[in-house]
């Protein structure tokens, strides 16, 4: 019996994609791929990194590493940044160079950044709010920006002459020990209490609980036969082990990432997932000595979600997008007339003007919709998100998959939403509500998107 394809774009404009249906494998359409990577990394005194810093030495150079996928006449792209985040217009620059290289629409590519604090955190929506400060340090260098568009677009097009067919799925999972822990943790007395990144240097938050983690690193191997082509990783945790000091890293994952990469002579690629309350803190104490510890058990985890990889066949490929827009925060301190006012203010320290531009830089467009994507491969699911979303958006995603299919969630799209909160998190207190940029009731508004890609996906 014939295969029967279901063009999801006939169905309305969220989605994009081709579902094949199952009859008769040998009739699918040829799935291909190809893997792509540049050097993204910023020159010494140029780009800063996160917010003001500009660098002063590299450890390990910045990678964007992505793929392209072609079948049924559809390209779609995903790539990760080794860099902190890309808001809004940066982001869309980005994703535009992209979609045009592999001449695909914006709604076929999804642009993560792998969240290192050892890296640039791109505004530009900021950067032109700030310019009309002369006194401000430089947020963003546009040359710069524009060199790594077309440094990404560039060898994307030219991974367009290297697709190669695929017609294995593998999905593998593994616990990483003694990695992540939460930041929303609570102490003996049932207080919350803020455990960040670095937390291990205090003895006290040593002794906390690791509290509400995915222990999971989750794994997707495309492979030709027994020849596995590219593996994509997923694990959800704030990667940085230290920042600030103005090195230059890719910090854990590049670490990990890069090791199994010499390894196996197998392409790799690195997501993190719904980690806005997640940190390395229980475990990490800015040294040398724990972030290669670190790094090493987040190998380990790599390398157990590989040997437990079941295979399956490309029996379905689709991808589907879904637009959401998130409400800004309209309470005091928080408004725009607010921001607008620390901006201008130079009494007010550098840094804390450049936060003021880049919550200001949501009210830009806080009408142009987010997207929420997901990609279907076999046996496996991916969802990708916008925003530092928490861990609960991840989990939720993951109950919806069931049993039905394999499902890993990359969060750290467009940061123009800053951190994406579960309701009640704002009532319960911490950081996250403090840093975030969207009003209470983006929970509903994610989760209904989430639910809505997922099962257009199954």
């Amino acid at each position: 019996m014939a295969a029967l394809f279901l063009l999801i774009g006939a169905a309305g404009p969220w989605f994009n994609g081709i579902v094949a249906g199952a009859e008769d494998a040998r009739e699918l359409p040829t799935s291909r791929v190809a893997t792509f990577r540049c050097d993204v990394t910023p020159p010494l005194g140029g780009q800063p990194l996160i917010w003001l810093d500009t660098p002063e030495s590299v450890e390990d150079p910045l990678w964007a590493k992505g793929i392209v996928l072609e079948s049924g006449g559809q390209r779609y792209a995903v790539c990760a940044l080794d860099w902190c985040g890309l808001c809004n217009s940066s982001y869309a620059l980005i994703r535009d160079a992209l979609a045009a290289a592999i001449e695909t629409s914006p709604e076929n590519v999804f642009v993560h950044t792998v969240y290192q604090h050892t890296a640039p955190y791109i505004d530009g929506n900021a950067q032109r709010h700030m310019a009309a400060y002369p006194e401000l340090p430089m947020y963003v260098d546009f040359a710069f920006l524009g060199r790594c568009a077309e440094a990404v677009a560039s060898a994307a097009r030219e991974s367009l002459t290297r697709l190669e067919p695929f017609d294995r799925v593998g999905v593998g999972k593994a616990v990483v020990e003694r990695a992540a822990s939460s930041r929303r943790v609570r102490d003996e007395n049932g207080t919350l209490t803020v455990r960040f990144s670095s937390g291990g240097k205090d003895p006290k938050m040593r002794e906390l609980p690791e509290g509400r983690i995915d222990p999971y690193l989750r794994t997707i191997t495309l492979a030709r036969g027994d020849h596995s082509i590219v593996r994509l990783h997923f694990y959800a945790t704030h990667p940085q082990s230290f920042y600030g000091d103005r090195r230059v890293s890719a910090d854990v994952p590049g670490m990990a990432r890069e090791r199994l990469e010499k390894e196996e002579g197998v392409f790799q690629i690195y997501f993190t997932g719904c980690a806005g309350d997640v940190t390395l803190g229980k475990y990490n104490d800015g040294s040398r000595e724990a972030r290669d510890a670190i790094a090493l058990r987040v190998y380990e985890g790599m390398k157990g979600a590989v040997k437990a990889t079941q295979y399956g066949p490309v029996d379905r490929l689709a991808w589907c997008s879904r637009p959401v827009v998130f409400p800004p925060r309209s309470d005091p301190s928080q408004t725009a007339e607010d921001l607008r006012r620390v901006l201008a203010d130079t009494n007010v320290s550098p840094l804390n003007r450049t936060l003021a531009a880049v919550r200001l830089s949501f009210f830009d467009r806080k009408d142009q919709p987010f997207s929420v994507q997901g990609l279907r491969i076999g046996p496996a699911v991916v969802l990708f998100l916008p925003g530092e979303s928490l861990l609960e958006f991840q989990e939720y995603a993951i109950s919806l998959a069931g049993d039905r299919c394999f499902a890993a969630v990359a969060a750290y799209g467009d940061l123009g939403t800053g951190y994406i909160c579960y309701d009640a998190a704002f009532q319960e207190g911490g950081y996250e509500p403090t840093a975030s940029r969207v009003a209470p009731g983006a929970e509903g508004i994610l989760k209904e998107a989430i639910r809505s890609v997922m099962t257009a996906l199954q």
